[in-house]
């Protein structure tokens, strides 16, 4: 049996997740069966290839390379989310980006695409990356999801309003490359989540060149948010407000439903969220419930030590 989990945020959440994948392979007694870390994904800031969710800070290339080489050297892949929906054919050359990918280039690494234009760059330059079709291409039919399956992905992540339609997902084909995002905070059917895509990479395109110019003025994400879309207040969603959601796959579900169907990819959310609402989050999907309470305890107290979490 395998259960993947994609996690997020290798930059901003680095040791956190570090701390977490020790923790996994030396104390697999906390852990449900199966689990394994399929890979951390996020971006390093500032990125304007970056979508899905709006991510500001200042990351330099010691750094990059440090963090590709951590997890790497523990054999966890990296996925760049590379979903902005907005690009131009004059960002493929953005240097910054285009220095993500040469760093990661070493067959172990991949990116979630979401524009036509750069996927089709990737494919031309950076042939050594796996590509994954993202949930941000809003493709929230049974059809739609089968179409995507029959091109040429690595791995293809649901809309999650698919989620829990048990009757349509037994027609998927591929189902071991199909990725569930299981913790999803936004509004099952909402009408403006693609126009919330969109407005979020407009904003991206914007910080980066704002940072470019003015590297220590404040950027105002309002600005660039006619809809006031960034301000929703389902995004602030914790793991604990989500569990009534139609679209929510619980732990019990992945396991008992889920992966005897074939499916083995699972994605949580949360590159924005706080370090104890990713831990609290982990320790929900992956650590077994009777083991909560102490695989937490542990990790915290690692945390600690390490100066990844400070209390005062």
């Amino acid at each position: 049996m395998r259960v993947r989990f994609h996690l997020p945020d290798f930059s901003g959440s680095f040791k956190l997740n570090l701390l977490f994948a020790e923790m996994l392979k030396n104390h697999p007694e906390f852990f449900r069966e199966g689990v394994e870390i399929a890979s951390f994904y996020g971006v390093f800031p500032p990125c304007l290839w970056n979508g899905g969710r709006s991510q500001g800070g200042n990351t330099d290339k010691n750094y990059m390379k440090a963090v590709i080489r951590e997890f790497n050297e523990r054999g966890i892949p990296l996925r760049f989310t590379f979903t902005n929906i907005m690009l131009e054919k004059k960002h493929l050359s953005d240097e910054r980006c285009n220095m993500m990918l040469h760093l990661a280039d070493n067959g172990m690494n991949g990116v979630i695409v979401a524009s036509g234009l750069l996927e089709e760059y990737l494919r031309r330059e950076y042939k050594g990356f796996k590509l994954t079709s993202s949930t941000c291409k809003r493709l929230d039919t049974i059809e739609g999801l089968i179409a995507e399956l029959e091109k040429d992905y690595h791995i293809v992540v649901a809309d999650y309003d698919l989620n829990n339609r048990f009757e349509l997902l037994e027609k998927l084909p591929r189902k071991k490359d199909v990725e569930f995002l299981v913790n999803a905070c936004c509004q099952p059917e909402c009408p403006t989540r693609l126009q919330h895509y969109k407005s979020i990479s407009q904003q991206q395109i914007a910080f980066c060149s704002h940072i470019k110019k003015y590297p220590n003025v404040p950027f105002d994400f309002e600005k660039y948010d006619p809809g006031h879309l960034s301000g929703c207040e389902y995004s602030r969603r914790s793991i604990f407000d989500i569990r009534g959601l139609k679209t929510h796959i619980s732990p019990d579900d992945i396991w008992e439903k889920y992966v005897p169907m074939g499916f083995e990819q699972f994605k949580i959310e949360g590159r924005t969220a706080t370090a104890l609402n990713k831990i609290e989050t982990y320790m929900y999907y992956m650590a077994k419930p009777e083991l909560r309470e102490q695989a937490r305890y542990f990790l915290m107290n690692m945390m600690e030590d390490s100066g990844a979490l400070i209390f005062t």
